[in-house]
Formats: C-alpha cells, sequence, structure tokens
C-alpha cells in the first residue's frame, strides 16, 4: 500500500509539472486528485498499523531441539567468520542517533558498528568513529550489542 502511495504521489508531481508547462487547469486537477488518494492511501495504512492486533507468541514445544528453536544461538552470534544480524532500529531513535557524536566501534570491512564491550567483536581491532559518521558512511547497528537502542536510552537519560 506504502508502494501505492508514493507512485501515486510521483504521478502527481508529473501531472503537476504537464499542467505548469501546458497551462491546462485539466492535469492540475488530476495532481491534485492522485495527492488527495496518496493521502487517503497513507492515512488509511497507518490506521490499520495502529489498530492491528500485536501477534501472539508462539506456543513453545516441550521437546524443541536446538534446530526447531526460533531462539539464535548464542555459539552462532559469536561465529567470527558470520557476521552479527542487523540491530532493529526504531525509527525514534534512529532520529536521535544520527544527530550524536558518541563513538562506537567498527571494524575494517565489516558493515555494522558496535559499543564498546560487544562480545561479537572480542578482541579484534576496532577503529573509533562517531555514530554520526558511522552511520553516514554506511555502517549499520549491530543486533548483539545494540548501540542505536542503548544510545538513544542514554542520551534521552541525559548521559550522553
Amino acid at each position: 500500500m506504502l508502494l501505492l502511495a508514493l507512485v501515486l504521489v510521483l504521478a502527481a508531481l508529473g501531472l503537476l509539472v504537464v499542467a505548469l508547462a501546458t497551462s491546462a487547469m485539466f492535469w492540475a486537477w488530476i495532481s491534485v486528485v492522485a495527492s488527495v488518494a496518496a493521502t487517503a492511501m497513507l492515512i488509511a495504512d497507518w490506521w490499520r498499523r495502529k489498530h492491528a492486533p500485536e501477534p501472539s507468541a508462539p506456543e513453545p514445544a516441550l521437546a524443541a531441539t536446538a534446530e526447531e528453536s526460533d531462539e539464535p544461538d548464542p555459539e552462532a552470534e559469536l561465529d567470527p567468520e558470520a557476521e552479527p544480524a542487523e540491530e532493529d532500529t526504531d525509527a525514534a531513535d534512529v532520529l536521535i542517533v544520527t544527530d550524536l557524536d558518541v563513538e562506537v566501534f567498527v571494524l575494517d570491512e565489516r558493515p555494522r558498528y558496535h559499543l564498546v564491550g560487544c562480545r561479537w567483536v572480542g578482541e579484534r581491532t576496532t577503529l573509533p568513529l562517531p555514530v554520526r559518521e558511522a552511520r553516514q558512511l554506511g555502517f549499520n547497528p549491530c543486533a548483539i550489542c545494540t548501540p542505536d537502542a542503548v544510545i538513544a536510552e542514554r542520551h534521552r537519560a541525559g548521559a550522553e
């Protein structure tokens, strides 16, 4: 639904350009209609997401093996060759973190940034960077040490 709203907004922009270039009011009104339709779709999507029922947690199996378990294996997270997952960062935390100069650590040729003491980093050689710069350079937060959530929480608490 969001993709369709984006297409409608882009179409409205294109129609507005056509209306301005040709001085035809017809194209301007079609642009307005497309914009209103995109707005309605965005509001409907927001409403649907806001009122969506919380997903229920699946019942744990009585005799689940390591292969059947949804829990990540701690040893797999620490595999030196496997990259840790990317932190699922809240949008509010991203807004806070992108403006801060709090120091995070990156590894050469690795896409994640970490907090000091991250279990996955261990004894590897790291490069310190401000979190703002790490994000600008395309680094993503590590799911093991969750730097965005930790930094944003510290900032909210006034510690950073």
